[in-house]
């Protein structure tokens, strides 16, 4: 059989990647190697993550003493092997959404946001988490086409492609408002609803968004809602007068097709 000059070069090289490794460095370390090599001779790009998260208010699952540690050690492992970012150098720069109270705020967050773009001009944001702040900085990377991923923003609002630079990585309130209704749908309860929350209007709400969820979800399929909103905060909380509320505007009852 003739080979021409090309097919034998092609042979030779499959030869040498498939060929018995006994006594010879494993391929892997091999390409670590040269790419180390080549990161010496090459200049290093940094690559900039902006981090914007409550600093240590710990009631917040997104906070940086929880979430720190996790980018921390995902940057150290991608800059340890230079076959993940070829002539690259994984950083981030980190400002906090909080007010002096240690609640995020929806003014301080996209102020750090346009101090961070100004001075790191960064690939990619992570956080904010909260809704009320995770707003406004979405709106900002939409502007600039830069990507914001975060584990918070869990808001109806979220949805709908205002804010298409945002990835949530985390559990939404239109996914649980999804999984109410399924709930509505198995056991027939199609016409009427009670929704009862505690509304605390300081910082991010998180009892009135996640109803939120529900509520659109029960909307759109025209089933009608009512709502009967307390506050925990407030003392003394009248929990006769919430039972009351109950029997008289919502009950469980598959016949009816109500639910409380």
């Amino acid at each position: 059989m003739f080979w021409g000059k090309e097919a034998c070069t092609l042979l030779m090289i499959l030869l040498f990647l498939v060929g018995p490794s006994a006594g010879r460095e494993p391929r892997w370390r091999s390409m670590r190697r040269h790419a180390r090599a080549h990161q010496a001779r090459q200049p290093q790009q940094n690559i900039t993550l902006a981090v914007i998260l409550p600093r240590s208010n710990m009631n917040y699952p997104w906070a940086w003493p929880r979430v720190g540690p996790a980018v921390e050690r995902a940057i150290r492992t991608i800059n340890s092997d230079p076959t993940l970012l070829p002539d690259h150098h994984l950083t981030y720069a980190f400002k906090s959404s909080e007010d002096e109270n240690g609640i995020c705020s929806e003014s301080v967050a996209p102020l750090v946001a346009v101090d961070l773009k100004l001075a790191y001009d960064p690939w990619a944001f992570i956080g904010p988490g909260c809704s009320y702040t995770s707003s406004p900085v979405g709106l900002f990377t939409t502007h600039w086409e830069v990507p914001m991923i975060t584990a918070g923003a869990p808001a109806v609002a979220f949805y709908g492609g205002i804010y298409p630079s945002i990835t949530n990585t985390g559990p939404t309130h239109k996914k649980l408002g999804r999984f109410g209704l399924q709930i509505c749908q198995n056991f027939g309860w199609r016409e009427h609803v009670t929704l009862m929350f505690s509304d605390n209007k300081v910082d991010d709400r998180p009892c009135y968004f996640a109803m939120e969820g529900l509520y659109t979800e029960l909307k759109n399929i025209n089933i009608s809602t009512q709502d009967s909103v307390f506050e925990e905060s407030k003392t003394p909380i009248n929990y006769s007068q919430i039972l009351t509320d109950i029997q008289s505007s919502g009950r469980v009852s598959t016949g009816r097709g109500q639910i409380q």
